[in-house]
């Protein structure tokens, strides 16, 4: 007795799970028969508090297998599960590449997820005991501040609760239950802050889903310090860089953004091919001067300067010069008449093929895919993937073309 008295102090379980219902005890270390055995049982495997938990990433919607992709070449990651807007994967060591990822909204430290929620007010009592102890917060904040130094003075910290579906209780409810949890877990003498704290506790509910963690980013891996400059409907820097990704140029390539607005395209083409160490080069463009100037200032302290104010119908490039097409034409709202676009897609997907060398790609993400498919089909140019998600609120697709060899 005493001995396994000695054993339960030094151990604390990792994940909890609900019998036959969660998929969550693929995450649990050990041999894969005792993951088994306890999955039968019902009793959380033990951990010890050394471990790397696993991690979490929140993304757009859609762009789950890019993010993954991302996290498994770049990281060395595994991933482990993918669900709407979230891909939780496991890394050998919690180090700051984590917050090098582009096509990803946020990073977390995985406390516990399930996807066995009842939508029923008995939620609040296992959402309350799976946050009390199913994971080792001593060990998250050791790794937290590994990655973001404890400031000085007294710590502070923040909750955040986000509740999508119908359920039998509120959204400040299930924060409530969070908090219970968590009260024998942060030190009493933190401040609990509403914004700007050291510490930032997350738990995410979707239907019968859901997923708790700490954050190890922060707001500039979703918006970054080089965009200075927005333009109406600016394009969310992690949809450029999956889209960059998508589009895989190679080394010594010419990659081109007929219609750049304020640049977040060029800036993340340019950012990973820096961080590959490949030689690209980058060419943008757009209609509006007040875009280029507001793409030269995004820019310009990344080493860009190759920006026009051009038409896209008649672009000053040789037939056949460039190896990818990189855009985010005008769509939807963005449209003061929408009977526009069958045309300005026609003409614009026709431009790109002229400068677009044999067996080049285009990544395009637009709202109207109908009229883009009339536009690629009428230039020959055949479907390599396609991506449904979500773009201020509006669906759209992005896709990858390529042009016969």
């Amino acid at each position: 007795q005493r001995a396994q008295r000695k054993h339960k102090d030094r151990t604390r379980p990792c994940v909890s799970f609900v019998p036959f219902a969660s998929l969550w005890f693929v995450f649990m270390g050990g041999s894969a028969g005792l993951r088994i055995l306890y999955l039968l049982t019902g009793i959380a495997m033990p951990v010890r508090s050394v471990d790397v938990p696993p991690c979490y990433a929140t993304v757009i919607p859609g762009l789950e297998p890019v993010a993954a992709d991302e996290i498994a070449r770049d990281l060395g990651g595994e991933v482990k599960k993918v669900q709407p807007g979230v891909v939780v994967f496991r890394v050998p060591a919690i180090t700051e590449r984590l917050l090098e990822l582009r096509t990803v909204e946020d990073v977390f430290l995985l406390a516990w997820g399930t996807d066995s929620l009842t939508w029923k007010a008995a939620d609040l009592d296992k959402i309350r005991k799976w946050t009390a102890n199913d994971a080792d917060w001593a060990n998250m904040l050791r790794l937290h501040h590994g990655i973001r130094p404890k400031p000085r003075g007294k710590p502070t910290w923040h909750a955040v609760t986000q509740m999508i579906g119908e359920h039998g209780y509120r959204r400040t409810d299930a924060r409530d239950a969070m908090l219970d949890g968590l009260a024998r877990h942060i030190p009493a003498s933190w401040r609990i802050v509403d914004e700007d704290a050291s510490v930032e506790v997350w738990m995410s509910i979707n239907g019968k889903t859901a997923v708790c963690g700490m954050r190890l980013s922060d707001e500039t891996m979703r918006h970054r310090k080089y965009k200075l400059e927005h333009r109406p409907a600016s394009l969310r820097p992690t949809v450029a860089a999956a889209m960059v990704r998508l589009a895989a140029a190679a080394p010594d390539a010419v990659v081109l953004d007929p219609t750049c607005g304020a640049g977040t395209i060029l800036a993340e083409q340019m950012q990973l091919s820096r961080a590959r160490h490949m030689g690209v080069t980058i060419i943008g463009g757009d209609l509006e001067r007040g875009a280029v100037t507001s793409a030269g200032v995004n820019l310009r302290r990344l080493g860009l300067n190759q920006l026009f104010q051009w038409d896209t119908r008649r672009l000053p490039l040789g037939n056949e010069s460039v190896d990818r097409v990189i855009a985010n034409p005008p769509f939807g709202k963005q449209l003061g008449n929408p009977d526009e676009i069958p045309e300005l897609y026609r003409r614009l997907i026709g431009e790109c093929d002229r400068v677009l060398k044999p067996d080049g790609r285009a990544a395009m993400l637009v709202a109207e895919q109908q009229w883009l498919r009339s536009a690629t089909e009428a230039v020959g140019w055949s479907s390599l993937r396609q991506l449904r998600i979500r773009v201020l609120g509006q669906l759209a697709t992005l896709s990858v073309w390529q042009k016969p060899a």
